[in-house]
């Protein structure tokens, strides 16, 4: 009997730094290869060494071009990995886009703790640079989805659209006679932009999500929420800023706000700015790639012309400065960094205003912090009060509620032998275990990080 093993390097316990390795006896696969965010102690990982030598990894396939699962590439290139990164077209020309840019931000961070001197290392470098990003675009090799790849004799893999992102995919390996399903980050049953989930039906083992495994979404029709948020902020002479993730969610905000006004649901003058190079620029790839998306390129260009883009950061004092109500989305998604500071550290004080929330907010971020209540908000080193309306709308989240991921498992027509649990926080990779096992009778485990766990 052949054994493999799976490892989670990342991606255990949290929802963020997904890195799970398959090690068979023909291969060392590793399955996504992202950053640690959010509170100072996940960051830190990413300066450690991982829990196997880089050198022994052979293939690295990589379900989608978030940062939590992409951002750790530079890294694995310039430890000493030699092999191919398999993805698909989209998911490449988006991760070449966040991979620049996280790598211009580590710069920028390590100049200015040395201008400051505040960092306990000296000089403070990089995790790694534009240079060491664009290095790691040589082992980039993109794949059709639902075809099927050879990697070695008896291993293949498998990519099929999960929904999450322009395209973003889950992938089953089929290594010798056992089919291992790593679903990736699952997407809504239902999107704006982007087409119905396509499923696998067949898994001995399935390494799954469960972002959102202890909750369900909010019901409220979404258009309406936002409808509503915005028409209620403009009758009071406030503005509506969205911290967005620039790949996806953004988009997805877009595409609501042109029917809304095409519908005559809120004032078709109101000023839509978009206050992100990275959010324009995976724009433009979502149009490039628009057959990927539920979208036509003629109307998403139609679309993109009702938007104001901002790619200049020195515009952005004087978009503050504009009296007029208008709706402001900017970066980051998480409100961790980026412009969308500038805009709340003028917006948050006042009551005429509303922060939308519309995406997963993370441990120790400051969008947890205001889903939390928070009466102040610390940025750049000074307290700013919270009186500003502080709004979630859940349906715009691109990740499965629970009932969605229960929905995912039950299209399997033969169950898995056994699920295993990674990218949540510990509440909800219980509550999702408990609910597996008690609705589907089913085996579930909870990874550890850095934990062997044999593939029998």
């Amino acid at each position: 009997m052949e054994t493999i093993y799976l490892k989670s390097l990342g991606g255990a316990g949290t929802v963020t730094g997904s890195k799970h390795l398959l090690q068979t006896p023909e291969l060392t696969i590793l399955v996504d290869c992202g950053l640690f965010q959010g509170i100072k102690i996940l960051r830190e990982q990413n300066w450690g060494p991982l829990d196997v030598p880089v050198e022994d990894i052979d293939v690295v396939l990589l379900t989608h071009a978030h940062l939590d699962h992409c951002g750790y590439i530079p890294l694995l290139i310039k430890n000493g990995f030699k092999g191919k990164i398999y993805m698909t077209e989209p998911t490449a020309e988006l991760t070449k886009l966040i991979l620049l840019d996280s790598a211009k931000l580590q710069e920028e961070d390590a100049r200015k703790a040395n201008y400051h001197f505040y960092s306990k290392h000296h000089p403070a470098k990089p995790l790694y640079t534009r240079d060491d990003s664009e290095r790691s675009f040589q082992h980039f090799y993109t794949v059709q989805e639902n075809t099927a790849i050879n990697l070695s004799d008896h291993i293949q893999c498998e990519f099929k659209p999960c929904g999450h992102i322009i395209g973003a995919c889950s992938v089953a390996i089929t290594c010798f006679d056992k089919t291992i399903i790593f679903s990736g980050d699952i997407g809504r049953n239902k999107s704006e932009v982007l087409p119905i989930n396509d499923f696998f039906n067949k898994a001995d083992y399935l390494i799954m999500e469960s972002t959102y495994g202890d909750r369900l979404h909010d019901n409220t029709n979404v258009n309406d929420s936002l409808q509503h948020w915005i028409n209620l902020t403009v009758e009071n002479h406030g503005n509506i800023i969205i911290p967005s993730f620039a790949v996806g969610r953004a988009q997805e905000l877009l595409y609501m706000i042109y029917h809304l006004k095409k519908q005559k649901k809120i004032p078709h003058d109101l000023p839509v700015i978009l206050d992100s190079p990275m959010a324009a620029s995976a724009t433009t790839i979502m149009v490039d790639y628009a057959e990927y998306t539920a979208v036509d390129k003629i109307e998403w260009a139609s679309i993109v012309s009702g938007v104001e883009i901002n790619r200049d950061y020195i515009n952005t004092q004087e978009i503050i400065r504009d009296q007029r109500s208008k709706i402001i989305i900017a970066g980051s998604g998480m409100v961790t960094g980026g412009r969308v500071l500038e805009y709340l550290k003028h917006d948050l004080g006042n009551s005429r205003n509303t922060i939308l929330i519309v995406g997963f907010q993370a441990e120790g971020t400051r969008g947890r912090a205001l889903l939390n209540h928070s009466h102040e908000l610390k940025i750049h080193g000074s307290y700013y009060p919270v009186r500003a309306n502080i709004v979630e709308l859940t349906g715009l989240s691109a990740h499965a509620d629970q009932s969605e991921l229960m929905e995912w498992i039950g299209k399997y027509k033969i169950p898995p032998k056994q699920i295993m649990l990674v990218h949540g926080e510990p509440p909800a990779l219980e509550a999702l275990r408990v609910k597996i096992q008690t609705d589907l009778n089913l085996p579930v485990k909870i990874l550890i990080k850095d934990e062997r766990v044999e593939i029998i």
